[in-house]
């Protein structure tokens, strides 16, 4: 049995989405019968405790594997490079392109421009670089929520700001949504959001559907006719089933990526947080037109088409062979 060991942090500030995406590949490692651990700092509004109730022991301290996965921003060729005694082969997921690497193979989902080569310089020729749309890191629910939908009225509304939403977007949009009839408003919140005990009242109090650190987003998203989001990997989730949403870029590392995917016209792109204001969201809801969320629907169903769900399942089991 190989043995694999999952680095990622998740923080009321770093968000939830590396260890989320790390929890797919998890799965999907545990069904070709390798043995996975993670190993996470104890920080404020981690999710240690939920990625123990997948099925995952988190340790504090290396061990020996045949495979280290690191997702994590502050890590690069230095650190990686101290982990190479414990480490058979190391793993890099990244988006943000800005540090070298030293690792075998290098995953990198995003849609950017000129995603195919940017990472040329920051790896060893020896790499493996698996990059773009192709290599989506995507989770048993989003395959089977993926179809081709046909938007002929706007009903059902999903509101999902990143699983900490640091700059309070969630709270915004409650405010905006003053006024408007929506038979079905979804809003869903991570463990890390600091102001989920007053977004869970406020939606009880107007009838909307409050969720929490769910594992059935897929079920939401496919239901939905159109979405407020954050940025980021949430953003190709959406396009993956179809689901037109507008963005709002609350981390600098959501920038480009949310810039390039308007500019696709896969999504609706909001601007900075500092500058999207309750009255932003009002317009954007005032002004939606079925026509152009089927065009946005369509554009990202197309961009993320792939003849084999998570193609880097494969690549990985081959490494460690």
């Amino acid at each position: 049995m190989k043995k694999v060991i999952i680095v990622a942090d998740a923080s009321t500030a770093i968000g939830s989405g590396h260890v989320i995406r790390c929890l797919t590949i998890a799965h999907s490692l545990v069904k070709q019968q390798c043995e996975v651990k993670f190993l996470m700092n104890d920080l404020p509004g981690n999710l240690i405790e939920f990625v123990e109730k997948e099925g995952f022991i988190n340790i504090s301290s290396y061990e020996n594997a045949d495979l280290y996965i690191i997702d994590h921003y502050e890590m690069g060729a230095a650190q990686e490079r101290s982990i190479c005694k414990f480490a058979k082969k190391i793993m890099i997921i990244d988006d943000l392109a800005n540090r070298e690497h030293d690792c075998d193979l290098l995953l990198d989902q995003n849609v950017m421009p000129h995603y195919e080569t940017r990472y040329d310089s920051l790896v060893n020729e020896n790499c493996m670089k698996l990059l773009g749309p192709k290599y989506l890191i995507t989770r048993e629910e989003f395959i089977q929520a993926r179809y081709q939908r046909n938007i002929e009225d706007l009903q059902r509304v999903l509101v999902f700001m990143g699983g900490s939403d640091p700059t309070a977007e969630t709270l915004k949009v409650l405010e905006a949504l003053k006024g408007f009839y929506f038979s079905h408003i979804d809003v869903v919140v991570g463990n890390g959001n600091i102001h989920k005990e007053e977004i869970k009242q406020i939606c009880e109090g107007r009838g909307y559907y409050y969720h929490q650190q769910i594992n059935y987003m897929a079920d939401l998203m496919s239901k939905a006719d159109f979405s407020l989001g954050a940025g980021g990997a949430t953003t190709w989730e959406r396009c993956y089933v179809g689901l037109p949403s507008a963005c709002t870029i609350v981390a600098e590392n959501q920038r480009i990526g949310t810039m390039y995917a308007a500019d696709l016209g896969a999504c609706v792109n909001l601007g900075w947080h500092e500058q999207v204001t309750i009255e932003t969201y009002r317009e954007v809801l005032n002004n939606l037109s079925m026509n152009e969320l089927q065009i946005i629907s369509d554009t990202g169903l197309k961009i993320t088409a792939n003849n084999q769900p998570n193609p880097w399942l494969n690549e990985i089991m081959e490494l460690i062979r």
